[in-house]
């Protein structure tokens, strides 16, 4: 059985981490990008499950397909929980990766290593073709955030997010690492399962 879901996302490197982890045989992602007739739904919500819905429900209504959809973003201990929600646009526009990383370091100028604690937050939302929500899942990834960046893989907050049990950020380690531990990665193990047993259920075609 096969099951197409449209990945509710124009970010190429997300679909590369889920694609690492998803059964092809079984599950099939299309992104955003391969679809001309797609929408740009409004994160307005105040946490990531609720833009993660948001995002699911309204995509998958408009197209009448599966869509998977992720909100995802950096919580700061020192900075109360932000960026948050507005990860993406922390600095003001929308997918400035330079920009955000600069000012959570400027935010933190004078906080010590040890007060430094932050988390990586991911929410899943799988809608059906009638925008109902089918499927859940979360994970969360714990560590610091570095003084300064370093390291060129990975994506948005990546440089600054040091994993302490490998003494290296994001933007350092292999992705296949990423893979293990990430916050992505941890939520959508959590859904895996659920989703092949939607698509054993799904009829042929």
């Amino acid at each position: 059985m096969m099951l197409d879901i449209v990945l509710g996302t124009h970010n190429a490197k997300k679909l590369v981490e889920l694609q690492m982890m998803l059964p092809t045989e079984t599950i099939r992602l299309t992104t955003l990008a391969e679809i001309e007739n797609a929408i740009d739904v409004e994160e307005d919500g105040d946490t990531f499950a609720a833009n993660a819905a948001k995002k699911a429900t309204e995509q998958a209504l408009h197209l009448n397909r599966w869509v998977l959809a992720e909100d995802s973003g950096l919580t700061v201990d020192a900075l109360k929980g932000e960026p948050g929600v507005y990860s993406a646009r922390y600095a003001g526009d929308h997918g400035d990766d330079e920009a955000n990383n600069t000012k959570v370091l400027e935010q933190l100028a004078n906080v010590p290593m040890e007060k430094r604690g932050a988390q990586f937050n991911c929410h899943l939302c799988l809608a059906s073709p009638d925008g109902q929500v089918q499927l859940r899942a979360s994970g969360i990834c714990r560590g610091r955030i570095a003084t300064e960046r370093s390291g060129k893989a990975g994506f948005g907050y990546d440089p600054l997010f040091i994993i302490p049990e490998y003494h290296r950020t994001f933007g350092e380690l292999d992705l296949a690492v990423k893979r293990a531990i990430s916050h992505r990665s941890r939520g959508l193990r959590q859904l895996i399962p659920r989703l092949l047993s939607l698509a054993a259920q799904q009829p042929t075609v």
